[in-house]
């Protein structure tokens, strides 16, 4: 135990520049750029997904006491989906893609070619420790890269395990794992990589971008912000708050990038929806919901206490109409329902990412768009439940954020053949399915070209005859062309 504490704490700038010599001379050499190798690191982190399940679970429970179902379902097997999907797609993927050409380099063709980066750097987060370290990994498997993954020092078991696991499934040569905190992450950040990949907040994301502009290193920030919730009065109001409260409550208790955030409803149908979802509330986690085994646990004591001081603010305290219950010692708090809280409140002007869910109320439902594009920031999700066509339209007309769901929650994050990231302070850039294979690729345009076809109106001396024929070629007009070639002005 002691060499491992002393091997960690020297883990500084030299050591992560050894680090990256390693994987940069790896990458020279072209050992991840084989079809061959980038499919069996797949297939191994498929079976290393297989055979450890009960392991990753075990950790979960560790870091966030997360319930089995939501380990297994929002984590495992939401990880070896993406593998899988990558396996089945990978050839089709690397494929070059034809590209068409203009008669300005008639007689050619082109492609374009998936090309690896290089050696690139994932930084993930601590409220899903195993789905948001692998999930970017498996495409920058995919696409050809050596990668260092420096997963969430506040999720110690998930960390731990990761480490171990991938030296023993996959290619210890081009993939490694850094364990640590502040000082191993930013001996990393002084790197150059060829790409980062980075999940979290804004402020840490204002430093990893920062330490990236120093080497015109391209980044993916996968960021948060408050997801509001439209909820209308013409829906099945059951439904309704049992899918706010599946992507709310039962997406780690609320400390996810996109769970709910607040919700905006109509004065005449808050208190309707409240009554709802005491119900229902009750129905999945029982009376007393500090002991249901369903719902995880805040992640630590300063993430505990930060809540703890939203709710304890004065004008918010007031505004609880369910649950505000509180363990500090188990580090629980039960789902918590707040109404008409003060708009210049703190629980309204930084992202929750807890089990707190105010309720705004407004005249009309339609109100609710000047609500969210007034706050000046654009979310992570956006959420509303309505049968109305006509406010779906203007609700994905009007409201700018990462992504919408209309009549659900967070399910969108399932579908790969939908980009998944930010936008504005909610991030930038995408992935999942071949969007991470794509965020890891350069796409290198190729023409082809033969001696056949010379162009002598490239060439000097020039004159208005050629002046005027290269204006019509590169203009495409087939007349334009004619008349050129025939002396017309």
């Amino acid at each position: 135990m002691a060499s491992e504490v002393e091997k960690k704490a020297v883990f500084n700038a030299e050591s992560a520049k050894d680090v990256v010599k390693q994987l940069r001379d790896s990458f020279v050499a072209g050992k991840t750029k084989s079809y061959e190798w980038r499919r069996t690191q797949l297939k191994a982190m498929l079976k290393m997904m297989e055979e450890n399940e009960p392991q990753i679970v075990a950790a979960l429970r560790d870091d966030l006491s997360k319930p089995e179902l939501e380990s297994s379902i929002y984590e495992v097997a939401m990880l070896k989906n993406s593998c899988r999907l990558a396996l089945k797609e990978l050839k089709h993927w690397m494929m070059p893609e034809k590209a068409k050409t203009s008669l300005t380099t008639f007689p050619s063709s082109a492609e374009i070619v998936s090309e690896p980066l290089g050696v690139v750097l994932v930084i993930s987060a601590w409220n899903y420790p195993l789905l948001l370290s692998l999930d970017p990994v498996v495409g920058a498997i995919a696409a050809g890269n050596a990668i260092v993954l420096k997963p969430s020092e506040i999720a110690p078991a998930t960390a731990s395990l990761l480490v171990k696991l991938v030296a023993n499934y996959l290619d210890s040569s081009c993939i490694k794992v850094v364990e640590g905190a502040v000082p191993e992450t930013s001996a990393l950040l002084e790197q150059k990589w060829d790409k980062i990949f980075y999940t979290g907040n804004g402020r840490v994301a204002r430093i990893v971008m920062a330490a990236a502009a120093k080497h015109l290193t391209p980044v993916v920030l996968e960021l948060g912000g408050k997801s509001p919730v439209i909820v209308d009065s013409s829906i099945n109001l059951q439904v309704a708050t049992r899918r706010i409260i599946a992507g709310k409550w039962g997406c780690n208790n609320g400390q996810a990038c996109i769970s709910p955030d607040y919700i905006i409803t109509t004065k005449d149908y808050a208190l309707k929806l409240v009554d709802s979802f005491k119900c229902e509330l009750e129905r999945f986690y029982g009376k007393n919901p500090l002991e249901s085994k369903d719902l995880s646990r805040i992640v630590n004591s300063n993430h505990f206490a930060r809540l703890s001081k939203l709710l304890d603010e004065d004008n918010v305290s007031s505004k609880i109409i369910h649950g505000g219950e509180r363990d500090k010692t188990n580090l629980m708090i039960t789902p918590t329902i707040l109404l008409d809280v003060p708009q210049d409140s703190l629980i309204m002007n930084e992202e929750i990412f807890g089990p707190l869910l105010p309720i705004i109320t407004v005249d009309k439902v339609e109100d609710s768009f000047d609500v969210i594009n007034s706050s000046g920031t654009k979310p992570l999700a956006a959420y509303l439940f309505t049968n109305n066509k006509k406010l779906k339209e203007k609700f994905v007309a009007t409201v700018s954020a990462g992504g919408l769901v209309v009549n659900d929650t967070t399910v969108h994050l399932a579908e790969h053949t939908l980009p998944f990231g930010g936008v504005g302070d909610s991030g930038m850039g995408a992935y999942h399915g071949i969007f991470t294979f794509d965020a890891f690729s350069h796409k290198k345009p190729v023409l082809y070209r033969s001696f056949a076809g010379d162009a002598f109106l490239r060439y000097p001396p020039y004159t208005k005859d050629k002046l005027r024929l290269l204006q019509a070629l590169l203009a495409g007009s087939i007349l334009g062309i004619i008349r050129a070639l025939l002396g017309w002005s």
